[in-house]
């Protein structure tokens, strides 16, 4: 029986590091892939084997992929570079769309790895009217998204798609929506939005919802398409739709915190949004608000996960319950009182 090892990109961020901490449970051989210097490092578990480099260094990659005679890997490409800016990025794109062909690139060289999963997210997949739940598609182009990170996950995930059908990879994708729970070493967008709400940082929200899933929950999923995703197909990773009001309600009821009392409706949002945007060029510095967040509110954010739950056996958590568990690791880890 030949040993097997599971190659894990982005193993210092919010979901690589809970999938190697979940495999790492399960018993199995995890390597690491982290930028040099990842402050977030630390956070990977000790029993996973490190290797620095990044995913545009193809011989930094070449050293993550190379394993011992008699053994097999599984590719888990996690790492992307997300951007809330949807202006066109060079770095985004050379990460996510460069970085995911080295990555193709390399399992096809390497004929021990047997399979790669590779984590895309809704981002990628055109938005559909309201009322229409959204749903996996065959092919993604960047010119039917918004957005930069939006777009370089639309190109990769066609990079991707086109390497099963033209090159015999044996890959499947998973595409995750929004992410939220405990155990967000690195502070993400939505956690630090949590803490803002929290301390009473967050005068006004915005009338608009959010599609966010349990770390722990996307974890599972990912790690179940190792076995039971379908070479070349795609499955969403999604939740209800929640809306900014019953977000803060139920994160004020949980942290016992102050609701947020303003909601501001979307073309008012917009407005503002467009005046930061404006003052942050002229200032230099990151806007508060933009009209692309404003936008991810006000979008379509209902997806139709049910192929992920009959294939992959993909379940998701209450809302209540994942907010109830990440204050208290945010209370456990001092980030608020």
């Amino acid at each position: 029986m030949s040993e097997r090892i599971y190659l894990v990109t982005g193993a210092a961020g919010f979901l690589g590091g809970t999938i190697c901490r979940k495999l790492v449970e399960r018993g199995d051989k995890v390597r690491a892939f982290v930028l040099p210097n990842d402050p977030a490092m630390k956070f990977v578990p000790e029993e996973a084997e490190i290797v620095e480099g990044d995913l545009t260094d193809k011989a930094s990659l070449e050293k993550f992929f190379t394993v011992d005679k008699d053994t097999e890997t599984i590719v888990l490409h996690i790492a992307s570079i997300v951007s809330v800016n949807p202006e066109y990025n060079q770095k985004v794109m050379d990460v996510n769309v460069g970085g995911t062909q080295n990555i193709i690139d390399l399992c096809l060289e390497h004929p021990e790895c047997k399979k790669l999963v590779y984590c895309s997210s809704t981002g990628a997949i055109p938005e559909q009217p309201k009322g229409t739940k959204i749903k996996e598609v065959k092919e993604f182009n960047e010119d039917e998204v918004l957005g930069c990170y939006s777009q370089s996950k639309a190109l990769a995930t066609q990079a991707v798609l086109d390497a099963v059908e033209k090159r015999g990879l044996n890959a499947c994708v998973v595409h995750p929506s929004g992410i939220l729970g405990p155990e967000d070493f690195a502070v993400g967008e939505t956690t630090s939005t949590l803490i803002k709400i929290i301390n009473g940082d967050m005068p006004a929200g915005i009338d608009g919802s959010f599609n966010l899933c349990d770390v722990r929950d996307l974890a599972d999923g990912t790690i179940a398409a190792i076995d039971k995703g379908k070479k070349g197909e795609c499955y969403i990773l999604g939740n209800e739709p929640v809306s900014f009001r019953d977000f803060s309600k139920m994160v004020s009821d949980e942290s016992g915190c102050k609701p947020v009392k303003m909601f501001l409706p979307i073309w008012a949002a917009n407005l503002m949004g467009r005046a930061m945007e404006t003052m942050g060029k002229i200032r230099g510095t990151k806007p508060l608000m933009t009209t692309f967040s404003v936008y991810n509110l006000a979008r379509n954010n209902a997806f139709d996960s049910s192929k992920a739950k009959k294939e992959l056996g993909y379940h998701t958590r209450s809302y209540r319950e994942t907010i109830h568990d990440e204050v208290e690791w945010l209370k456990a880890v001092g980030k608020i009182a």
